[in-house]
């Protein structure tokens, strides 16, 4: 499934500004339904080339550009989706597909003959870079996100903290993979709205501080390798 092609701010920001901006945005919008107390935890499994080609791709500033990871929120492997991001011209989209507990395994041991067979263009498309780029799992990106809701504009706020990177540990299914802080990683603030954006939120998401930012949590989990 496809989403929109949506606006995307990303910036970095201190704690103190997490606090402001927090109490704000809990006067005017939803917290996602989702959450656990405001937050869960995310984990994800990027895939890339031997020659790290979405690495290289994230770090040259590439336009167009894509990368592949499997996901799940909150240790729940019984949802489990299979993501393709892709950004050009300042923009970004997503293509995802649910892949099973199973399958999940299997591509991570590189079983990969089911694919083709799977129905699931998004699967068959992840076979055909996994056959011929061979590209491969490589590495567990685990953080916790706090996500708001705000209807007009479709617009999508979240804070990223504590990120932990799983170094080449690719065993996304075990919840007992040792990670580590990826670095010194910052607190992330990202807006995402479709058409435009409703000046409530960008005021409540403004502070002194603010400043843009092209931070990737998965090439920050790849500084040790």
């Amino acid at each position: 499934m496809e989403t929109a092609w949506r606006h995307e701010w990303k910036h970095e920001i201190s704690y103190a500004d997490l606090l402001c901006i927090r109490q704000r945005l809990r006067a005017v919008a939803e917290t996602d339904p989702h959450a656990v107390d405001g937050r869960y935890r995310v984990r994800s499994l990027y895939f890339d080339t031997p020659g790290d080609r979405a690495l290289r791709e994230k770090i040259d500033g590439a336009d167009p550009r894509e990368k592949f990871r499997i996901r799940c929120y909150n240790g729940d492997a019984s949802v489990i989706r299979l993501e393709k991001k892709m950004r050009r011209g300042g923009l970004g989209t997503k293509f995802s597909a649910e892949v099973s507990a199973e399958e999940t395994r299997k591509l991570i041991a590189g079983d990969l003959d089911w694919m083709l067979a799977s129905g699931r263009p998004l699967v068959q498309e992840l076979y055909c870079k996994m056959r011929y780029q061979g590209m491969r799992p490589k590495t567990i990106v685990d953080y916790t996100r706090e996500p708001f809701l705000y209807r007009p504009g479709n617009v999508r706020v979240t804070f990223d903290y504590d990120i932990r990177t799983g170094l080449g540990c690719t065993d996304f299914l075990n919840p007992d993979c040792v990670t580590i802080p990826a670095g010194d990683a910052p607190i992330l603030l990202e807006v995402k709205w479709d058409a435009y954006l409703p000046s409530v939120i960008r005021d409540a998401v403004q502070t002194g501080n603010l400043r843009a930012s092209a931070f990737s949590k998965y090439a920050q989990c790849r500084i040790y390798g």
